[in-house]
């Protein structure tokens, strides 16, 4: 029996790349993003393309009935839908920040909610929650991004031991700099919010280092978080978390090692490395 995979966030980016690996190891996947048409590439490899707006509802549930019914089970779900929205606190408006939270937080919430019966009613199953190195650090200007993952983290840690004894695994995956449209969107609304006032300065700054994503050697091709999801659902003991792509194990082992403010002193300096 193939194994039926869905993917959110599919259109682009770590979706799409994901999308593509899980179809080359034989899986039937619904590659699920607002923007069906650019998934055309997907649809032609044989996924079945959904429209799909985790912010809204009624979408949600009707990709999950389409699963339903076009397939009857789901194996794997790929939580990746998500942006990084970056700013000062102090500008950010609230509907932003609930923005925020709606994409990266609630709408994999909703999505596991709903595939969950599937999936405890096969007594298998596998949920990835791709979260971020953003989950365990932070950074300057970034505070609703990092809190959105810290969520996603809390979650799935959560989420793991309820589900556990209906043979569904949660798995966390963690991307470190990864050469998607990420990073553009991220210091559009960073320049959006801070550009003007007492943070611009420093907003500037940093969106010029998330510029820089686009011929800095540090980030990785989409393809290497693709390869961790599918190493991942495909091991026979996955573990818990993985850490990939650029960067990922050296930022994290430094805030293992380091004092909180110390390693404050170096994300900021990171942060500030175009003044």
């Amino acid at each position: 029996m193939n194994k039926i995979a869905l993917v959110t966030g599919a259109s682009a980016g770590i979706g799409e790349a994901t999308a593509r690996a899980l179809i080359s190891a034989g899986y039937t996947v619904f590659a699920a993003a607002r923007r069906v048409d650019r998934m055309s590439g997907l649809a032609a490899l044989g996924a079945t393309l959904l429209k799909l707006d985790v912010t809204d509802d009624a979408s949600i549930i009707a990709a999950v009935e389409a699963i339903k019914s076009g397939a009857g089970r789901l194996d794997v779900l790929v939580n990746n839908a998500g942006y990084g929205s970056y700013g000062a606190l102090e500008d950010v408006p609230l509907d932003e920040a609930r923005r925020q939270f709606e994409v990266n937080v609630f709408g994999l919430a909703r999505l596991s909610q709903l595939v969950l019966p599937m999936m405890r009613a096969q007594e298998s199953g596998k949920i990835v929650n791709v979260s971020s190195v953003g989950g365990k650090i932070w950074e300057p200007l970034g505070s609703w991004y990092h809190a959105t993952k810290f969520a996603v983290e809390g979650l799935s840690d959560s989420l793991r031991v309820e589900v556990e004894p209906f043979g569904i695994d949660v798995i966390v995956v963690e991307p470190g700099a990864i050469r998607t449209e990420w990073a553009g969107i991220a210091a559009d609304g960073l320049r959006r919010f801070s550009g003007r006032g007492a943070y611009a300065a420093f907003a500037e700054n940093h969106a010029r280092m998330l510029d820089s994503t686009e011929t800095s050697k540090l980030p990785s091709p989409p393809e290497v978080v693709a390869k961790t999801i599918v190493g991942a659902i495909t091991a026979r003991r996955p573990k818990t978390r993985y850490a990939t792509g650029g960067g990922a194990h050296a930022i994290l082992f430094l805030k293992k090692i380091l004092p909180d403010r110390l390693f404050d002193r170096l994300i900021w300096r990171i942060s500030q490395s175009w003044s």
